[in-house]
């Protein structure tokens, strides 16, 4: 179904207003759909073999073959987002099932990242993403993700946001793995939950993203710097898996960026498996060197 839009002018009393854009009325546009000739921001803007064409009229001429201004393939909601938060709620939930004994929850205990368990239950290495150590942790943790992925997800596109959020996650426990050390017991067997990793990886892909686009990135610093340095004040914070993440997470965005420039989706997807293969490859070294 095609969703409508209330048009950006409503009457000769209106004709001087700049044109917006429908989808983001707070957003001005002096370019416009080839098909249907409304204004379209850089967020909507989906290539096409004359200028740009907007999500509604890509959807109804089937979408085959545009790409979004970030070459992702363009979707019309969040739908990995809202998967992913349900997920993490979900998680937490059964984390949070009353137990007759005093033992750990077997949620957390099968998926929360030990680097002294890494070897032998290397899930552990995602499966933490998705556990949260109290409400509040997991509030403020689906509040990023809705915020930042309601943003990526329609740029990138669910196959590019998906691969960005979970090598993110990947990435902030292969740091945590690298910087724990085995003569430090209380580190070695520390016990991590939390999508943090993940979610500073969104921060970085979108700051990276922004600064390709040409845009402001005033606001995404300061929040940045305010999290970094809560990560390494707080207490009982995993900034190891807070550096990962970021560090991931802007490589990836970097990757997308190179893509876009070249022009070539292939280089798209040889950057992911990159990225993928490093990560993979200092687990495998660390693994060898413990």
């Amino acid at each position: 179904m095609t969703q409508q839009y209330p048009s950006s002018s409503s009457g000769a009393d209106h004709q001087a207003d700049p044109p917006v854009c429908p989808r983001h009325p707070q957003r001005v546009s002096y370019v416009r759909c080839q098909r249907c000739n409304r204004p379209v921001c850089p967020e909507c803007q989906v290539p096409s073999p004359v200028g740009v064409r907007c999500v509604d009229c890509t959807h109804q001429t089937g979408g085959r073959g545009t790409r979004t201004v970030l070459g992702g393939q363009p979707i019309s909601d969040v739908r990995v987002t809202t998967l992913l938060m349900a997920v993490c709620i979900v998680v937490w939930i059964l984390q949070s099932l009353p137990l007759r004994s005093h033992l750990m929850n077997p949620v957390t205990a099968w998926g929360d990242f030990v680097p002294a368990l890494a070897a032998q239950e290397p899930w552990r290495f995602l499966t933490t993403a998705f556990l949260h150590g109290g409400f509040m942790h997991l509030a403020f943790n689906m509040y990023a993700l809705w915020v930042l992925g309601g943003i990526l997800e329609p740029l990138l596109g669910r196959c590019r946001f998906t691969a960005l959020y979970v090598l993110s996650a990947l990435g902030g426990s292969t740091a945590i793995y690298w910087l724990a050390s085995p003569q430090v017991l209380s580190a070695w067997f520390s016990q991590t939950v939390g999508a943090s990793g993940a979610i500073f990886g969104l921060f970085a892909a979108l700051f990276v993203i922004q600064r390709h686009l040409g845009r402001d990135t005033s606001g995404i610093v300061a929040l940045l710097a305010v999290n970094v340095v809560i990560s390494f004040l707080g207490s009982g914070i995993s900034w190891q898996g807070h550096l990962g993440g970021l560090l991931t997470g802007a490589a990836v965005a970097a990757v997308y960026s190179l893509d876009l420039r070249c022009q070539r989706t292939t280089a798209g997807i040889m950057g992911i498996i990159g990225v993928t293969a490093t990560l993979v490859g200092l687990i495998i070294l660390r693994m060898a060197l413990v």
